[in-house]
């Protein structure tokens, strides 16, 4: 990784040490990017920054030489024609993709923020520590080259500010932490060289204070008042103000003890607590009561904010109290209203006495529940400017807001309150809470999990991170959640058009759930309820969805089993009737019902739906159907069934029961030949490599589909076709011509059927019996190239992925990397949106195989054998033995070493005096070039003319690159090395130098 350095000199640095940079606009270039945080740059921007508005003729070029030289010495290991990942070309201009901990200023940057969240959060030290650490990174103004340009200004600006920023709050840690002593001289030096800001002044004052220099501490605030009137021609602001006073006074506020961290970790409201604070400063400025009015649902956070801002407002030295009041004394028998005057004038007077020694935070929590007085004394004491500077916070949930609660939030008004609404937090904050409240590691899509489902309320978050860490799990609903949402839910007057809801899903057709409850009236008003309680949230006029996955489990749960089936079973009759098009819906539901009566429909729509899956391309939930229609089908049904199944367990990379059930399904089919014909047929499994994984397997279905071919009656061409497939499979790189035949023969079915699924199948066939020479890449680049055509047009997403694949391996063969890298970025692109795990398989070891072109040996090592680990559990016995060891000698064929060779071993480690002949595959030439080099060595003139002829054909290619796996280097390298051993010179001549030309494309 490159590490940017712009605290000070523009720097850049790997682990191999400072990088060149060259000239100064090339530098500039560089600073431009950085300030830019990754975003565009557009190079006309680029050119008017760097020549200050007046570009001379040739400004262009001499941008792209500059950002060309930046990209050699940012990335002097970049493969050459390989696109930069670093400088990255983003039309109109330029971009700069850095990790967001390769810069200093953003580092920088991240600490300060993250030191907000520590003092907020108690953790003063923490935050000291850290902030120590962040002001290590200046080493000199921000951007000091270009700090004075226009386009740098504004950023440098920026930093020197958040710098100052981070001195002020690293003292504020200090001195919260008990170690004011340490922060007064940073602080001196600080106000002499940033002598108007107040906060400075103010923490050196409270600095000198605590460490029991009083006298010191009030000299420094009368320095400050000097220098403000001086300067400026104002007084010192409240907070100056009031500590002066404080200090005069000895308020024991301000020796108070170092707070302790909180038991909950404060994640992800930094925002609204720093609005809370800016509220708090105001109010404190104006001399009179502010008002915040936070809302939000149950667990949504808004106690733990007013606890943080609490916090926060204490270590500034204020007086802080949640909802409790002075005694005040009453009269017995006295009017309500007089009473309810008396009360709040008493308590305006008290805070009057408070603000008369700085300003003061009182919570009213859980406003919800409070009573009338209670609310009463809250919107009195807002109106009231006697009451001085006080800050009032009130916290309620958004979704239980009774009459008199309305009533008091609509007198509030008067006072213009600050209204926030605590929603759910954001995916990265919800990784970030889940991080602080558990010790077991959590992947990127257990937290996906844990967003989605707690809709982000932290309440949720925490309550599922301590599942998580308990047992493993994140699909149960945890205890204290499920008795929160029981709690609330009892609040209701009738539930069960909720649960009714529950049962149809987390997104609910308001038409299906009335004709499920059979009264519109009565759903509507328990629909107004659950969207009133905030249990659901509307999506339009005719649907809702539940606000949080959990609550949807919650009540699903809590219905009886035969109560739930009952109306799952009546909830597919009702979609059958209205949507009978939405077959998964009808299959999910008839599924859940789960009786006898209503097996066979479930066994239908779930056949139908497993075939839409399939279409749509979603293997893993065809897998999931497959099994259901297999559990509940007999016979024929059963059958076709378990090839479904089949297929799905293929694509999703369980091949080893994907044969086993297959083999099964065969032998139970034979004896009637159409039965048997669909069953060996459904295979509609894509085949890349050319060396079968079972072969015995492969020769069971080969005997089958021929004998069942030989008993197909006519008339059924694609059952045929699908047979001669078979074949053509399981015969892959067939030398004695019945796999071509068979493939040949299918390709002519499938065109005259114009069947899109039939025609692909049929290519892959082909394929793979395009191995009986050498020199075929050309003619798989064709098949690949209708493949892809064929298949992104008809949808078949599989098929897709093959042609791609085939066009990686046929131009890595004839060394046009630029085109494999497209087609390997196309497969995975496909491979990730469709989730085909084996996909990624193939693309990582054609990474290394590029490396290995490309000259960079020891990145490939590393590379192959981090491709060979992924091929373990794959299933694919076929290409995983001896295939890493054979990777590993075409980098450098003379290093001994011991190994598993595989079915590899006759070529790599030779015995004897003689090499058999290679099998006609994806790494004949790979094997052949083997053979040629030991013929050499041994003087076999005979064996090495046979070999002459048998790799001419592929002299334009890379020997074994054609696999997409590996390479020993050209073959035409080997063409001119048996040409010299059989005394041909001009013919070595040709051959040496079109392996010199391979070898620099």
């Amino acid at each position: 990784m490159v590490g940017f350095r712009v605290l000070g000199p523009l720097t850049a640095e790997t682990a191999a040490g400072p990088v060149n940079l060259k000239g100064p606009r090339h530098q500039a270039v560089l600073a431009r990017l950085l300030i830019a945080k990754g975003r565009v740059v557009p190079v006309t921007w680029l050119i008017g920054d760097l020549w200050e508005g007046d570009p001379p003729d040739g400004a262009l070029g001499a941008v792209q030489t500059f950002v060309g030289a930046l990209r050699k010495a940012l990335e002097p290991d970049r493969p050459p024609r390989t696109p930069s990942r670093l400088l990255v070309t983003a039309p109109p201009g330029y971009a700069l993709r850095a990790e967001p901990d390769a810069v200093d200023a953003w580092r920088f940057e991240a600490a300060v923020a993250e030191s907000a969240r520590l003092l907020a959060g108690g953790q003063a030290e923490k935050a000291r520590v850290l902030l120590d650490d962040a002001l290590a990174l200046w080493r000199g103004p921000a951007y000091a080259e270009f700090a004075e340009l226009d386009w740098a200004r504004a950023e440098a600006d920026r930093l020197t500010e958040l710098r100052l920023l981070a001195v002020e709050r690293r003292a504020e840690a200090a001195t919260a932490s008990g170690q004011a002593a340490e922060s007064v001289p940073d602080l001196r030096a600080h106000v002499a060289e940033h002598p108007l800001r107040e906060d400075g002044w103010r923490l050196l004052a409270l600095a000198l204070y605590r460490t029991g220099r009083q006298g010191d501490a009030l000299t420094t605030l009368r320095r400050a008042r000097e220098v403000l009137r001086t300067e400026l021609g104002v007084d010192p602001g409240a907070e100056l103000r009031q500590l002066e006073a404080d200090i005069l006074a000895q308020e024991p506020r301000l020796s108070e003890p170092v707070p302790t961290p909180v038991d909950e970790p404060f994640v992800g409201r930094e925002g609204e607590l720093a609005d809370l604070v800016q509220t708090a400063v105001a109010t404190a400025s104006a001399g009179r009561p502010g008002l915040v009015l936070l809302a939000g649902a149950a667990g949504a956070g808004k106690t733990a904010l007013a606890r943080a801002l609490t916090r926060r407002l204490a270590a500034m030295g204020w007086t802080t109290a949640w909802g409790a009041s002075p005694d005040l004394p009453s009269v017995p028998g006295e009017d309500l209203a007089v009473a309810r005057f008396r009360r709040q004038r008493a308590m305006g007077e008290y805070l009057a006495k408070l603000g008369g020694r700085g300003p003061a935070l009182l919570v009213f929590d859980d406003l919800h529940w409070a009573d009338e007085e209670t609310l009463a004394l809250l919107t009195g004491l807002a109106t009231d400017p006697g009451a001085g500077p006080v800050l009032l916070v009130g916290t309620y949930r958004s979704t239980e807001i009774s009459a008199e609660l309305a009533g008091a939030l609509g007198r509030a008004a008067r006072a213009e309150p600050v209204r926030l609404y605590l929603g759910g937090l954001s995916e990265p904050q919800v990784g970030a809470l889940v991080r602080a409240v558990s010790h077991r590691e959590t992947t990127a899509e257990g937290l996906r999990v844990i967003h989605r489902r707690s809709a982000g309320n932290p309440f949720f978050v925490r309550e599922l991170a301590r599942l998580w860490e308990a047992e493993g799990s994140l699909h149960a609903v945890p205890a204290g959640v499920r008795d929160v949402i029981r709690h609330r839910l009892a609040g209701l007057p009738d539930t069960t058009h909720l649960r009714q809801a529950a049962v149809l899903g987390e997104e609910v057709d308001l038409e299906v759930l009335i004709a499920l409850a059979g009264d519109e009236d009565a759903v509507l008003a328990s629909v107004e309820s659950g969207l009133l309680a905030g249990f659901l949230v509307e999506q339009d006029a005719d649907r809702v969805r539940f606000e949080h996955a959990l609550v949807r489990e919650t009540l699903y749960e809590d219905i009886a089993r035969a109560r739930r089936v009952r109306w799952h079973a009546a909830a597919a009759e009702i979609i059958e009737q209205r949507r009978p098009e939405d077959v998964a819906a009808i299959a999910h539901h008839f599924l859940r019902a789960d009786s006898a009566a209503t097996a066979e429909r479930a066994a239908h729509y779930a056949r139908a739906a497993a075939e839409l899956a399939e279409r749509r391309s979603a293997p893993h939930e065809a897998a999931r159907l497959w099994r259901e229609v297999v559990a509940r089908s007999e016979g024929r049904a059963r059958l076709e069934a378990t090839m479904g199944l089949v297929r799905a367990l293929a694509v999703t990379g369980d091949l080893t029961q994907a044969r086993r059930l297959r083999a099964e399904a065969v032998t139970a089919a034979m004896g009637d030949p159409l039965l048997a014909a669909r069953v060996i047929g459904s295979f509609d499994v894509p085949a890349i490599w050319t060396a079968n994984d079972d072969e015995a397997h492969s020769a069971g279905l080969v005997a089958a589909a021929e004998r069942v071919l030989a008993e197909l009656p006519d008339g059924h061409p694609v059952s045929r076709a699908r047979l001669l497939i078979t074949i053509a499979m399981e015969r892959r790189a067939d030398t004695g011509g019945r796999g071509g035949e068979a493939a040949a023969e299918a390709v002519r079915i499938a065109r005259a059927q114009g069947d899109p699924a039939l025609l692909a199948l049929a290519l892959n066939g082909l394929f793979l019996q395009t191995f009986h020479r050498a020199g075929l890449a050309p003619e798989r680049a064709r098949i690949g190239a209708e493949l892809v055509e064929l298949s992104a047009r008809h949808g078949l997403v599989t098929f897709e992925v093959l042609g791609h694949l085939i066009q990686l391996q046929a131009h890595a063969a004839l060394a046009d990397l630029a085109t494999a890298d497209a087609h390997a970025a196309a497969a995975d692109a496909l491979a990730e949106r469709y989730e085909l795990p084996l996909v990624g398989v193939f693309t990582e070891w054609y990474a290394a195989l590029r490396l290995a072109i490309t000259g960079h040996v020891t990145e490939a090592r590393s590379a192959y054998r981090a491709a060979a680990s992924k091929l373990t559990g794959t299933g694919m016995s076929g290409l995983e033995r001896g295939i890493l060891p054979l990777a590993l000698l075409g980098l450098d064929p003379t290093t001994p070493f011991d190994a598993d060779w595989g079915p590899y071993e006759p070529w790599a480690r030779p015995h004897g005096q003689s090499i058999p002949d290679s099998p006609r595959d994806l790494l004949f030439e790979a094997r052949t070039c083997l053979h040629a080099r030991f013929a050499i060595h041994k003087g076999q003139t005979a064996v090495m003319e046979h070999l002459y002829a048998e790799l001419l054909p592929a002299a334009g290619e890379l020997a074994g690159a054609g696999s997409g796996l590996l390479t020993f280097g050209p073959v035409a390298r080997y063409l001119g090395d048996l040409a010299t051993a059989l005394n041909r010179p001009a013919d070595a001549a040709t051959h040496y130098h079109q392996a010199e030309s391979l070898r620099r494309s």
